[in-house]
């Protein structure tokens, strides 16, 4: 049954102009498209902004999106994967129309090689693929054609059916379409559709030992699920004349591929094969690793699939490949966060203060503001006592100029308190301060004093008789150039992993924290964006830095 299009009213772009353009013309009745990943790897942020365009121009025009894995290589995928990219779809937020898999239709797509044999534009080929290459030619030169290119119809129709039957060893014959081997596009000459491999299939076993190319069984597969755009990255625009070669040669149903610059996001790398190298080698923790452009260490990192939706649309379609500052992922995850993330104080590298003048027994509790930004977010009681931690780096010695926060005689704000001033500090024999001494007004609770003097600075604290004990991991690019993937010749692009991309500190946090579930944001004032990492325990909570608070793209954007 097809689907009455709903005409979409979005921002135009050459894809939904495309579409109007079709469903205008009559072309296409309805809208369908698919988002088809190879199980062969675990998604990242480049897959999110083409999961995007497909179930995001399917939803606009009232069609449907279909979820296929293109499974045509057993060697490289594995059910791991294909489960890993479901969870990874669905947490992102889309829901597709129907699950395929090209296995599904491995009987189908024989059948349409056997058609292709029989109209003589397919013949077995005993080149190896060395050989193969070779004959190929290069864009300056003209290919070869394979001794074997004029085989009969009859010998060719026994040989791939021997093929199928597994006579043959892995490798020694391929089925390749005849075509034309001097075409300027070199994957016109005669490219190979299917190939022998002796490998358990993740779904089919070993009911099959010759498998379907992916130029091969991706436009048979979209044909025969009816999908009407097919919506593809950029370097598959020299397919293309392929993929319209084979639906037109089996006279099939003939989806509309449209081509796509893929993401390229600065300060990252999006190489599956970089990747797992990545991982395999250790300098990440896993795919998980919140330093890693994977969904997965996204999610752990702090994202969530709403900011990621949003980056997705701010950056768009176009037809170039661009870089995408890495600053506007963080923009869209800040965006969000700084909306609905309720605030608490944390202090990650500790300095102990004494208030000499406070009762030793006293605890009071102040009232906090949970959330600016959202006043039905109520408020907080924080408990204040004598001995308090606040940041090593808001007190000095002996400040600079400029520097407005704690020192030695001078007085700041405390966040939600008092007026503190220092009146002495404590070293240890190295002639670090370890702890300072300090008095407090009483008269200025809440932040500001009945003689109206003024303060330049307020700093956060957490009260130590009170305060948790948590791990926080400070996170940084994992380059430290904005372009790893341009190195040049001679160098990797591990030369430029950047050895400070993950700091560990042992801090303390307010105790409204405590029993935070696993993916609980906050903003720890004056700190940062953190989220509750899978590593906590009863014993300990760990925190992951997603996003400081300086927003770089925002501001370089209002300049701009």
């Amino acid at each position: 049954m097809s689907v009455e299009p709903t005409i979409a009213k979005t921002t135009s772009d050459f894809i939904r102009t495309a579409v109007r353009e079709d469903l205008a013309s009559g072309r296409f009745t309805y809208v369908r498209t698919r988002f088809p990943p190879e199980p062969n790897g675990y998604l990242h942020i480049g897959h999110a902004k083409a999961m995007a365009v497909d179930f995001e121009i399917a939803r606009e025009f009232g069609g449907t999106c279909n979820l296929r894995f293109d499974d045509t290589n057993p060697t490289k995928e594995e059910q791991e994967y294909v489960d890993a990219i479901i969870e990874d779809v669905r947490w992102l937020g889309y829901r597709w129309h129907e699950l395929r898999f090209a296995s599904d239709y491995f009987e189908q797509l024989y059948e349409y090689a056997v058609k292709l044999i029989k109209k003589g534009k397919a013949y077995v080929c005993d080149l190896s693929p060395e050989e193969i290459r070779e004959y190929r030619g290069t864009l300056t030169q003209p290919g070869r054609e394979s001794p074997w290119r004029n085989r009969s119809v009859e010998e060719n129709l026994d040989l791939f059916a021997r093929m199928r039957a597994g006579e043959f060893p892995e490798g020694s014959r391929t089925l390749r379409a005849k075509i034309d081997m001097a075409s300027g596009n070199i994957n016109m000459r005669d490219p190979v559709m299917y190939r022998i491999i002796y490998a358990s299939h993740h779904r089919t076993g070993t009911k099959w030992c010759i498998y379907p190319t992916y130029d091969f069984a991706h436009g048979q597969s979209d044909s025969i699920e009816g999908i009407t755009h097919s919506l593809c990255s950029l370097e598959y625009e020299d397919h293309r004349p392929l993929y319209e070669w084979f639906l037109r040669e089996l006279e099939i149903f003939a989806p509309r591929q449209i081509e796509f610059a893929r993401l390229n996001l600065s300060y990252t790398v999006l190489s599956k094969r970089k990747l797992l190298q990545l991982v395999k080698e250790g300098h990440v923790r896993g795919w998980d690793d919140p330093r890693m452009p994977t969904l997965r260490g996204l999610r752990r990192r702090g994202y969530t699939p709403s900011a990621i939706r949003d980056f997705c649309a701010r950056i768009g379609v176009a037809k170039a490949d661009s870089v995408v500052d890495i600053a506007m992922l963080e923009h869209s995850l800040r965006d969000e966060l700084n909306k609905s993330a309720p605030r608490v104080m944390a202090v990650l590298r500790p300095l102990r203060v004494v208030i000499e003048n406070y009762p030793a027994e006293q605890t009071e509790l102040l009232e906090a503001i949970n959330n600016p930004e959202d006043p039905a977010a109520g408020v907080r009681h924080v408990p204040f006592g004598r001995v308090l931690y606040i940041e090593q780096d808001d007190f000095m010695e002996n400040p600079p100029p400029k520097f407005y926060r704690l020192a030695p005689g001078r007085e700041v704000r405390l966040r939600y308190g008092y007026f503190i001033k220092c009146v002495g500090v404590v070293k240890d024999a190295a002639g670090n301060v370890v702890e300072l001494r300090c008095t407090y007004d009483p008269a200025t609770r809440g932040g500001s004093a009945p003689d109206g003097r003024k303060v330049k600075a307020t700093i956060h604290w957490v009260s130590a008789a009170h305060a948790l004990p948590i791990e926080a991991r400070l996170y940084d690019h994992l380059f430290t150039r904005p372009d790893p993937d341009n190195v040049a010749e001679g160098e990797s692009f591990l030369d430029y992993l950047n050895p400070k991309s993950l700091e560990v500190v042992q801090g303390f946090a307010e105790p409204s924290v405590a029993g935070s579930p696993v993916g609980k944001h906050y903003q720890f004032e004056r700190l940062g964006y953190f989220v509750v990492d899978p590593d906590t325990t009863p014993e300990q909570l760990v925190f992951n830095r997603a996003v400081g608070l300086k927003d770089g793209w925002a501001k370089a954007s209002a300049q701009g």
